[in-house]
């Protein structure tokens, strides 16, 4: 293993400005589809399929994460990061040219290419997030980090902001005919990525410095496909679960029973190979696990909570889908104003665990005051309770990422980021799939309620979440069909009972949020309050060790007496 090397302020900075470009164009990605797709969907003829051009990203990315992490390790930051870049410019190249050419061998019509497409644009996005991430935490110390980790939580929520009045700008007005050939508006929005994707390349072939690998070794091939034959099954079960299908039924059993297999002999693979792709001595680290822990009930807790919110005013309060997104605005702007200030008062104090703390307070209260809503909530009632969890959630965008980086070993530092990612990753996934859960289940108790006992509706109380996102899809597709909807008395009374049973049932989901956060609360409280590093040391231990002399030296000793082993 190698000494980290010391970088001229030139570099670093030249350094920063690179990996910028680069995690734009990734949070851009992610934010710029989404106004997009009921033109897409009206376009491809896939409406059936529309949830698969989210999940083949999400999949494709959150599996990769750890691999890249190992890899930047292994071979250096930068030509993963190129190869990661590479991937995601021909995914979303290719993604904007679906269903041009008619029917492919394999690929299919054009949303199954779309999917296919978004696939390979999430296997280079993987790369991106955790990459800017890493290279970031070699190139900075811990203390001077937090500010620069403040500024990306930023640029993700002003992508969160941009992201999709780009999307729908594209989608509404650049339609063009150039050289006599027609490009529709929404293939612009796979298209903008490109010019992103080569100012990147060519920012970090020009500018960035070599960054030397921080680690021997070589890549463990049979632990990686373990752990995609894990954790592809385990988010297909949950995204499938109650949706698809039953979750007993089984299709959804096979697949728990696959990643519980496959699980099983990544663990025990992991034991035995020399070079792991997740070393299992991490989890001897104390902050590691509980950063890591906190950090996935946090996720779970906020993704459940904001990923039903637009849906709920669209469907529970029956306002336009342009609105809804407006009035998401106040999370994002909370959330970016407390993430710049938190970095800098890490920096400035070099301690983030009492922002943790301040955070996690606010994020409960605002959570909790999701506990009230109904469909007569005003807007001005959504944007407080909104701009509060914004403020709340900012310290942990940035903080749980550099407690783990904060106390792990230089050579460790990719692969332990890329944990903290991934686990962030899957914690998002399991949040969205319980809270839809529950809120399905909720959903059709409150529906059997409104039910006139002699006459019950059998299609109504089976309403489940797709069927709501597709009445919501219809309002945007179709309105003069949501017009005629709204002149048929029968259909006003049944449209009325779904918004008050979809606003109870999204109230049973909020309070599951409440207690998930409450218990990742606890769970941040058992991250050890060190001081963030001054300098870029090998051995974060001994830093650690210097500051807190009990705590710090039994640590220290610990991980001596693993370096002993290796």
């Amino acid at each position: 293993m190698r000494e980290p090397h010391a970088y001229s302020d030139e570099d670093r900075r030249l350094t920063l400005i690179s990996v910028t470009v680069v995690f734009l164009l990734s949070a851009m990605s992610q934010t710029v589809v989404g106004t997009a797709m009921p033109r897409i969907i009206a376009e491809l003829s896939g409406l059936q399929l529309y949830a698969w051009a989210t999940t083949a990203y999400l999949l494709s990315s959150t599996v990769m994460v750890p691999i890249w992490g190992k890899l930047g390790d292994l071979y250096g930051r930068k030509p993963v990061l190129l190869s990661g870049i590479a991937l995601f410019l021909a995914g979303s190249w290719l993604a904007g040219l679906s269903g041009e050419f008619g029917r492919l061998p394999i690929l299919g019509g054009g949303m199954t290419q779309l999917i296919a497409f978004r696939a390979l644009q999430g296997l280079g996005g993987g790369a991106l997030f955790t990459t800017a991430f890493a290279i970031i935490a070699e190139i900075y110390p811990g203390r001077e980090r937090a500010k620069f980790s403040g500024l990306f939580g930023s640029i993700f929520g002003l992508a969160s902001v941009f992201g999709p009045v780009v999307g729908g700008f594209f989608t509404d007005h650049g339609t063009v005919r150039l050289f006599g050939y027609l490009i529709q508006g929404w293939r612009w929005v796979f298209y903008v990525n490109v010019p992103f994707a080569l100012a990147a390349v060519t920012m970090v072939l020009t500018k960035m410095p070599s960054l030397p690998p921080s680690g021997r070794g070589k890549i463990d091939v049979l632990g990686a496909g373990l752990m995609i034959s894990a954790f592809v099954p385990l988010l297909l079960a949950v995204t499938w679960g109650g949706r698809d299908y039953p979750w007993a039924s089984a299709q959804i059993i096979g697949l728990f029973t696959l990643a519980a297999v496959s699980f099983t002999g990544f663990l025990l693979v992991e034991r035995a190979v020399r070079d792991p792709i997740l070393p299992l001595d991490l989890f001897g680290n104390r902050t590691f696990v509980a950063a890591n822990a906190a950090s996935f009930v946090y996720s779970m807790a906020f993704m459940g909570t904001t990923a039903f919110l637009p849906l709920f005013m669209q469907v529970g309060q029956g306002i336009p889908a342009t609105r809804s997104g407006l009035t998401m605005l106040a999370l994002m702007f909370g959330m970016i104003s407390s993430s710049a200030l938190c970095g800098q008062l890490v920096t400035r104090t070099g301690r983030f665990k009492p922002f943790m703390i301040g955070g996690g307070v606010v994020l409960i209260a605002g959570v909790g005051s999701l506990c009230f809503i109904g469909p007569d909530t005003s807007a001005a009632g959504l944007i407080w309770r909104l701009l509060l969890i914004g403020v709340g959630l900012g310290p942990g965008q940035s903080l749980f990422n550099l407690a783990v980086q904060n106390s792990v070993p230089f050579y460790q530092l990719g692969v332990a980021t890329s944990s903290s990612q991934f686990v962030r990753q899957i914690g998002s996934t399991m949040g969205v799939a319980l809270f839809g859960a529950l809120l399905t289940a909720g959903l059709a108790t409150e529906l059997r309620r409104h039910e006139p006992p002699a006459a019950p509706n059998a299609v109504v109380h089976h309403l489940d979440l797709a069927d709501l996102q597709k009445m919501a899809m219809q309002k945007t597709l179709h309105p003069e069909l949501a017009a005629a909807r709204a002149a048929d008395p029968a259909a006003r009374t049944m449209d009325r009972n779904i918004r008050e049973s979809f606003s109870v049932a999204i109230v049973h989901g909020m309070f599951f949020s409440l207690a998930a956060l409450v218990a990742g609360f606890f769970l941040m409280l058992m991250i050890p309050a060190v001081p963030m590093r001054e300098r870029r040391d090998s051995d974060p231990l001994a830093a650690q060790a210097s500051s807190e002399p009990d705590e710090g030296a039994a640590m220290a000793a610990e991980h001596a007496g693993e370096k002993l082993k290796l």
